[in-house]
C-alpha cells in the first residue's frame, strides 16, 4: 500500500438557515476558506419535514463558482432568468458553472413521503476562469456508473475515475473527483487519490475509520475541541473528515454498514474575496459584480450551454 493519508481534522457539520427559510447542516463554509481549497462550500439538505425545505432557495445570482447539487431523495426544481428550467430527481447531479454569471432558484419538492435530501457544494474558479460563459451540465442517475470493489463495496462514480470506470462529469478546471461509496460492515476502501489535492469526505450514515492507523485526532464540536481516542478515531453521521496529502484513502466499515460522499480536487492557492453567493479575487470585483446586479448588466452572455 503507498502513502495512505492521515487525518487532518474531523468536524461536525452545523445547523443552519439558508435561502427562504431551509434549514440544513453546513459540513463547511466560509469560515473554513483557504482550507478546502478549492472548495468553499458543503451543505446537507437532508430532511423529512416540508416545512424545513419547502421554502426553497428563490431567485438569486452566481459569479466566479461552480455549483454542484446531488439528489438523493425528492426532487428540486430549478429555473434561470432566461427561461431554462427542469428537475434534479433522484440519483441525479446538477453542475452548474455560474462563470460570468447566472441568476437562478432551487426549489426542493420532496417525494410522496415528504422525505428530501441531498447535497450542495460550492467549487471555486481560479482567476483565469471567474468570467467564463455559464454552462449547466445536468446529469440523470442512469448516467453515473456505480460498480462493485471488493468485499462488497459499491462506488457511483459522478466525476473521476475508480477501476477504469470514469464518472460522467468531465473537463472541470479543478480536476475534481467526487464519489458516492457505500462500505458493508467489516469491510474496507482503499482508493487512489492524487498526490497535492484536497481531499475529504462527508458522512451520510454508518460509521467507520477513516485512517488505516485508527490514530487519535482533534475532533471540532461547536468551537470546542477534544481528544477522545476510542471514540474519535472512529467517524460516524455528519461528521467530515479533512485529509492530509498522501496517495490513497483507506476506510473501513465499523459496526454497520457505511455511507460517505468521497471528494477532491486541486487547490486554487489564490486569494478569496466571497460576499453571498458571489466569489471573486478582490474586494473591487465584488464591488463590481453587485453593482451589475443592481443596475441589470449583470448577465454577460446568452443561454447558458447545456452539457
Amino acid at each position: 500500500m503507498g502513502d495512505v493519508r492521515k487525518i487532518r481534522m474531523v468536524s461536525k457539520s452545523r445547523p443552519t438557515v439558508e435561502g427562504a427559510g431551509v434549514h440544513l447542516r453546513r459540513a463547511f463554509g466560509y469560515d473554513q476558506v483557504p482550507l478546502f481549497d478549492p472548495f468553499l462550500m458543503l451543505d446537507d439538505f437532508r430532511s423529512n419535514d416540508p416545512a424545513k425545505y419547502l421554502p426553497g432557495f428563490p431567485w438569486h445570482p452566481h459569479r466566479g463558482i461552480e455549483t454542484i447539487t446531488y439528489v438523493i431523495e425528492g426532487i428540486v426544481e430549478h429555473g434561470d432568468s432566461m427561461g431554462n428550467k427542469g428537475n434534479i430527481e433522484i440519483g441525479g447531479v446538477q453542475w452548474m458553472t455560474a462563470g460570468s454569471g447566472i441568476i437562478h432558484q432551487e426549489m426542493p419538492k420532496g417525494d410522496e413521503a415528504g422525505r428530501m435530501g441531498g447535497f450542495q457544494l460550492w467549487a471555486n474558479l481560479p482567476a483565469s476562469k471567474k468570467m467564463m460563459e455559464p454552462r449547466y451540465r445536468d446529469v440523470r442517475s442512469h448516467q453515473i456508473p456505480e460498480i462493485s470493489l471488493d468485499e462488497g463495496v459499491k462506488v457511483r462514480i459522478i466525476c473521476g475515475e475508480v477501476n477504469g470506470v470514469q464518472g460522467p462529469v468531465r473537463h472541470i478546471v479543478i480536476d475534481p473527483e467526487y464519489l458516492d461509496v457505500s462500505v458493508p460492515s467489516g469491510a474496507t476502501f482503499n482508493h487512489s487519490v492524487k498526490r497535492g489535492h484536497r481531499a475529504f469526505a462527508y458522512v451520510m450514515e454508518g460509521k467507520g475509520y477513516f485512517d488505516d492507523r485508527r490514530d487519535p485526532f482533534t475532533h471540532e464540536v461547536v468551537g470546542r475541541n477534544y481528544f477522545d481516542f476510542e471514540r474519535d478515531c472512529l467517524c460516524e453521521a455528519e461528521d467530515l473528515v479533512l485529509y492530509e496529502d498522501g496517495e490513497l484513502v483507506s476506510i473501513r466499515a465499523q459496526g454497520s454498514p457505511l455511507r460517505f460522499l468521497m471528494i477532491s480536487g486541486k487547490p486554487i492557492g489564490e486569494p478569496v474575496a466571497w460576499r453571498g453567493p458571489i466569489v471573486m479575487n478582490t474586494q473591487e470585483e465584488l464591488r463590481v459584480a453587485f453593482e451589475e446586479y443592481r443596475n441589470g448588466t449583470f448577465i454577460k452572455h446568452g443561454e447558458p450551454a447545456q452539457e
